[in-house]
């Protein structure tokens, strides 16, 4: 209730300032009209947007199913280290969306190496912030751990799993970038494609493998999260250099 009523809010206060006409952006009452082309336009290019975010995000439900296996302490562990990641790297989320901002502007200017030049400066800029978070995490791992927990099981799972996963900040930090500067360019397609292979043919089996096969338990979920995104990482860097996406088309 309290997530439903906070986001309620703030969507009514978004349209408050749009309509009031004292930003950069003014709608007016005229301009809340139904225009079938453009729903289209960008129906077509959401959808697999779309789907590359359902990708992702229930591949995370597959590692919950892994690791619950392992009894209540291990995903206790891993749900308290998971929210801790995701709530540090939000900043790295908008040096992102700032990278596909400044794609789109740039291909619409005709100025692509532009564009590729503020790709890789948000992606160092992005490095540098989550490599110091990764460095941090890795050295105070379990104080930060025991502000949400006192239990030793759930706290021990929980620091291991915070380590590893930081490990491959710098992946992170870079494959986010890159797959939002091919959002940016309208090439929703490519960024779909990898997520799959990522994160439901390479994560998932990699996980099962490491953690019951050979025998890793609940390590074996969190190094196949280190390892699929460094792999996502790297094959976005590659098609980014590419340069396909330059000749994109919206």
């Amino acid at each position: 209730m309290a997530t439903f009523t906070g986001r309620s809010i703030a969507v009514f206060y978004q349209f408050y300032r749009l309509l009031k006409g004292t930003e950069r952006i003014h709608i007016f009452y005229r301009h809340l009209r139904i225009n079938v082309p453009v729903l289209w336009r960008l129906m077509r290019v959401s959808l697999t947007g779309i789907l590359q975010f359902a990708i992702a995000h229930t591949s995370w439900v597959g590692l919950v199913r892994l690791v619950s296996i392992f009894g209540a302490a291990a995903l206790a562990g891993y749900t308290i280290a998971i929210r801790i990641v995701i709530f540090v790297i939000l900043p790295s989320w908008g040096l992102s969306n700032a990278a596909a901002t400044l794609v789109g502007q740039n291909l619409g200017a005709k100025q692509p190496d532009r564009a590729e030049k503020s790709v890789w400066r948000t992606g160092f800029y992005n490095v540098l912030f989550l490599g110091g978070i990764g460095v941090c995490f890795v050295l105070f791992a379990e104080p930060v751990i025991r502000l949400f927990t006192q239990d030793p099981a759930v706290t021990l799972l929980a620091v291991s799993c915070l380590r590893i996963i930081s490990y491959g900040n710098i992946g992170y930090a870079y494959g986010m970038v890159m797959l939002q500067a091919f959002n940016g360019a309208g090439d929703t397609v490519t960024p779909t494609i990898v997520n799959l292979f990522g994160f439901w043919f390479l994560e998932i089996p990699l996980a099962y493998w490491l953690a019951l096969p050979k025998g890793l338990g609940p390590k074996g979920v969190f190094l196949s999260i280190v390892i699929a995104e460094g792999a996502i990482a790297a094959a976005s860097i590659v098609l980014f250099r590419n340069g396909k996406w330059k000749k994109r088309l919206i």
